[in-house]
């Protein structure tokens, strides 16, 4: 396996020099990642298969009235026409600000070590690294995204990513410019300072993005991540986050659960939980 990896590596280092493969071949990258692991949970959502997975339909009737007045109603339902909205306006995001972005960042990354060449780093180190990434992007985004709570950024920046009150996968980067340039900067500042093998990057890059797909596609499986590790947030936990009153939705986290514990700003989807699993006990009934 590892041969086949360096042989296609070499191929690309062969044929496109590094600006190419760090601006072009990483934007091509991320778009591809992006819209195909996210593209599925529309069509899932129109078609209305698996929708017994489908958190909010799950929620609904299993919590007290006087919980639900908090939830917001905006864009309640997905239509065809809203997301298409969003395909459209995601394509013009990337295109005049990902893309820019990524070509600003490159003499960064160059200065701070990063390479393409070979030999490829072991897998200890690329482990070492995204662990590295994920731990110190989730602490940055938890208190970047909190500060986009705050009543005037809300309003003029953040409430364009809660325009959808049900998620589905590409509503994850659905964001006002700002917010991504403000929020963009929690995922490159692990990799701006380490310097990694562009592999390493990509790497990053595409399991960022499949988390934060996940995260956002408002169903809960039973092979969801989120069943098996204990400190992943997933999908029902940032759905919660996206279907309450700005000033009471909490979980600020993007991956882990445990700043969002650690700071209290979890209680309202712990209530929540508890809720729903004394309403499934209880036949299902209203309390």
């Amino acid at each position: 396996m590892a041969s086949i990896v360096e042989s296609g590596w070499r191929y690309l280092i062969t044929n496109f020099n590094d600006f190419q493969l760090a601006c072009l071949g990483s934007f091509f990258l991320h778009e591809s990642v992006f819209f195909l692991s996210g593209l599925p949970f529309i069509y899932l959502e129109r078609a209305g298969w698996l929708s017994k997975f489908k958190i909010q339909l799950v929620y609904e009737g299993a919590i007290p009235l006087a919980f639900q007045q908090n939830l917001i109603k905006i864009t309640k339902n997905n239509s065809p026409a809203a997301q298409e909205k969003c395909i459209t306006r995601l394509v013009l995001y990337h295109l005049c600000v990902n893309l820019p972005v990524m070509i600003a960042s490159y003499p960064v990354f160059k200065f701070m070590g990063m390479r393409s060449s070979l030999p490829l780093p072991s897998w200890k180190v690329v482990s070492t690294q995204i662990i590295f990434y994920f731990i110190l992007e989730d602490f940055v985004f938890y208190w970047g995204h909190r500060v986009l709570h705050t009543k005037w950024l809300y309003k003029h920046v953040h409430s364009v990513h809660h325009e959808y009150a049900t998620p589905f996968g590409l509503t994850s980067e659905y964001a006002h410019p700002a917010e991504i340039l403000f929020l963009g900067f929690a995922t490159i500042i692990g990799p701006a300072i380490t310097g990694p093998h562009l592999i390493t990057l990509w790497l990053w890059m595409v399991l960022r993005v499949l988390e934060t797909v996940e995260a956002h596609c408002g169903y809960h499986f039973p092979w969801s991540l989120s069943n098996f590790l204990p400190l992943y947030g997933g999908a029902d936990f940032h759905d919660y986050h996206h279907r309450l009153l700005y000033t009471k939705s909490g979980n600020y986290s993007s991956t882990f659960v445990y700043m969002d514990r650690l700071f209290g700003t979890d209680t309202g989807y712990r209530k929540l939980k508890a809720l729903k699993k004394a309403g499934v006990e209880d036949d299902g009934k209203e309390m």
